[in-house]
């Protein structure tokens, strides 16, 4: 190749790496660390940097569906505040101090909290699974399942069969599976075992190949929605995928600890409303006729409750405000479990907050994380966290995957959102607050139960963190906007 070719590539790319960082400096939407993240990827790895920005820079979604995104979110609306018309909680039902986290809740599921609910806790990840397969196997008219993770192992399968009886006696079944968390289920005899079954169908946010991932959806963008809902009576929510415990793609980290509740009452329908939003923008069937039914009939000792969905349409940190709102409010004791924590700012700081003004502040991670990057960004946090006087907990029974936020055991979050960036500022996630005393106490008991199988980290232990460590956690914090 002549000189000149030589001279006339480089001085493309570097016009194109210029484009590239004026491009990262001019997103509105994004926070300051992250923008001084992303210049700093260019600058240091300007041809690797590049080519990641333009892949997973952005929280792009694909401009059709995010189109008809818009657009359904905007009808179900509408149905969602016909649906739980007469249901909706009234504001004495719920302690003042954590009516702002449930006011944020209802901004983004358009739809007030509803009373009337009620819940029950899984012993255990198996345990969840069968009573899944149960209600599948008395279902009467629809049962609609979006996961992000879904193997073909016992537990997994044990579903699929259940799906396949269901469609075969008449029950429309709908199922959403992340395109590339439950690929291997996607491209298995098993799909087509369903679809021949008469089970309805959809790969989730599939990644484009070739130069068409440029133009599509953001390649790590995912749907990691956990959700059951059958015969618009029943639903399930929390943090498990459809595998089981053993979790076989990853086996040297189980086994996967996970928390899932059922829920019978109004709170049902809108649950009903995230799978139907996702479904119609996938799959473009209509749904508005299933979801003008009326909500479920309240129980008179039931509970307040709203379901919301964020995502990379939502407000900006949505995620994070309602973590922050939970933690404003707690007055003696804020326990939470997470198996990924890289917080951004803000929900850093709010942790820092409550442990100082006297709230007992409880983290409970993983020992030991699937995701090397992350376990070494959260260990880099503790210094600073304990100093403020939040305990933080290792547990040792496996990979805690279970993500709750219990404040002053009067209310409790759970869903599919961890603390970290992704499920803040990306990821299609699904989450229940509930106003129950009881429920929050099982909640509660539950990561006692973990705290027994976890060992406190010690303002002594992270001043003996070796200095390469040191160096190297910290370094990472500085790339955790990316990751």
């Amino acid at each position: 190749m002549l000189p000149s070719a030589h001279t006339a590539l480089i001085v493309v790319f570097a016009f194109i790496h210029l484009l590239v960082i004026l491009r990262a400096l001019l997103v509105d939407s994004r926070d300051p660390m992250s923008r001084a993240a992303w210049v700093l990827a260019l600058l240091l790895l300007p041809g690797v940097g590049v080519i990641l920005y333009l892949l997973v820079g952005e929280p792009r979604l694909g401009r059709r569906l995010r189109h008809r995104s818009a657009e359904i979110l905007d009808l179900l609306a509408n149905e969602a505040r016909a649906g739980c018309r007469g249901a909706a909680a009234g504001r004495d039902a719920i302690p003042e101090r954590f009516r702002p986290a449930f006011r944020l809740c209802e901004a983004l599921a358009r739809c007030p909290p509803v009373d009337g609910n009620t819940a029950w806790l899984a012993p255990d990840s198996n345990a969840a699974i069968a009573a899944m397969v149960a209600a599948i196997d008395a279902a009467e008219s629809t049962v609609h399942l979006s996961f992000y993770i879904w193997l073909t192992d016992t537990n997994g399968l044990l579903v699929v069969e259940a799906l396949c009886r269901a469609a075969r006696r008449g029950v429309t079944c709908r199922v959403i599976a992340d395109g590339i968390g439950s690929r291997p289920l996607v491209r298995s005899e098993q799909w087509r075992r369903m679809r021949d079954a008469g089970v309805r169908l959809q790969s989730a946010l599939p990644v484009a190949r070739g130069p068409l991932a440029l133009l599509g959806n953001r390649v790590d963008l995912r749907n990691h929605r956990k959700i059951v809902v059958i015969d618009n009576r029943l639903t399930f929510c929390g943090s498990q995928n459809c595998a089981d415990p053993e979790f076989r793609i990853k086996a040297r980290f189980a086994p996967w600890v996970d928390i899932m509740l059922s829920f019978e009452g109004p709170v049902v329908l809108q649950n009903q409303l995230l799978f139907a939003g996702d479904w119609m923008a996938e799959a473009g069937e209509d749904l508005t006729a299933l979801l003008a039914t009326p909500a479920p009939t309240a129980a008179p000792d039931g509970f307040p409750a709203i379901a919301f969905g964020t995502g990379p349409s939502s407000p900006k940190g949505a995620m994070s405000d309602v973590f922050i709102a939970l933690l404003g409010g707690a007055e003696r004791e804020v326990v939470i479990s997470t198996p990924y924590f890289v917080p951004d700012a803000p929900l850093l700081a709010a942790l820092v907050s409550c442990a100082r003004r006297g709230v007992e502040t409880i983290l409970i991670l993983p020992a030991r994380n699937d995701s090397w990057a992350v376990g070494a960004i959260s260990k880099a946090h503790y210094a600073e966290l304990l100093r403020a006087g939040v305990r933080v907990f290792e547990f040792h029974g496996g990979l805690l995957h279970a993500k709750t936020l219990v404040p002053d055991r009067a209310v409790a979050l759970i869903g599919s959102a961890n603390m970290d960036r992704r499920s803040i500022d990306l990821n299609f996630e699904n989450n229940i607050l509930l106003c129950s005393e009881s429920i929050a106490r099982q909640v509660r008991e539950r990561q006692a139960a973990y705290l027994a199988s976890a060992t406190e980290i010690l303002p002594e232990t992270m001043a003996h963190r070796s200095i390469p460590r040191r160096l190297w956690e910290n370094t990472l914090t500085m790339f955790s906007p990316v990751l």
